[in-house]
């Protein structure tokens, strides 16, 4: 066994750290930003995202050196199973609205131990507005605290849905999301998936889906979504895989069922 876990130390140090990181951002847009392309010309990373997550590994590294560290720019640890204490780290989530609008992206931190998620935080930036949770104790967006999702019909749902994924593309046939997208009042895309997670937990959307996400994307909207009696999984309704990538159907608990069954899955019946 090892050493029990003070949380609220945990939290308060990465309280404190993430407002700091978001205040050195905004004092950044003065200066000129190096940007680069990952994978992909639409798959960016900036100094400030590097120059980020560097701060926060030495942080983690000086206060707390038995937990690891699993950071979307690759300079934490090499985290392939989640024992013991387990920070995921995106930096700068929404990296393309960084680059061309100084704004909708945010810095998303997934605290974990042996697997459970204990604490999350997803803070947007610009907004400087803070969604936060610790696990048992509900989840907070600055210092209110946040209500359960109250039931949704579909009809008057609005989900969070990028365009790509009803158009022609390599994950999914463009034909099993349009009916759900004919049926939902609104669908709306706003480049960050930490955002967007935030925003079904606030109730701002009622879901918000995806074909592709990696656990820094998602390790914080996790713990605070379920804090309010939201519900994440795969589009097939899977557990997560909390070390590799995932489609990713976070909801409205009462949305959950019947998306899955008369949209996802209804070939199958």
């Amino acid at each position: 066994m090892g050493a029990i876990t003070d949380w609220s130390k945990v939290y308060t140090y990465a309280k404190e750290w993430i407002k700091e990181a978001g205040s050195t951002i905004r004092n950044s847009f003065s200066t000129e930003l190096m940007i680069q392309s990952k994978s992909s010309p639409d798959d960016l990373v900036t100094n400030m995202d590097r120059e980020t997550e560097q701060y926060f590994i030495s942080k983690i590294n000086n206060t707390f050196p038995e937990h690891r560290i699993l950071g979307e720019e690759g300079f934490g640890d090499n985290v392939t199973s989640l024992e013991g204490v387990v920070w995921i780290i995106d930096p700068i989530d929404g990296t393309m609205n960084f680059v061309h609008q100084q704004r909708n992206f945010a810095i998303s931190i997934g605290i974990y131990e042996d697997g459970i998620g204990k604490i999350g935080f997803i803070y947007d930036v610009v907004s400087d507005e803070l969604y936060h949770a610790i696990k048992g104790q509900g989840a907070y967006f600055n210092d209110e605290k946040l209500p359960k999702l109250e039931p949704v019909k579909i009809e008057e749902a609005i989900i969070g849905l990028n365009a790509t994924w009803v158009t022609e593309n390599r994950r999914i046939d463009p034909s099993v999301l349009a009916p759900l997208v004919k049926k939902v009042r609104g669908t709306r895309s706003y480049g960050s998936a930490a955002i967007e997670l935030a925003y079904v937990a606030t109730g701002r959307l009622n879901a918000y889906i995806t074909m592709r996400l990696s656990p820094w994307d998602f390790a914080a909207g996790l713990i605070i979504i379920e804090e309010v009696g939201g519900k994440m999984t795969t589009l097939q309704g899977e557990p997560i895989n909390l070390v590799g990538q995932n489609s990713i159907f976070a909801c409205n608990a009462s949305l959950h069922k019947q998306v899955i069954q008369n949209y996802i899955n209804r070939d199958d019946e």
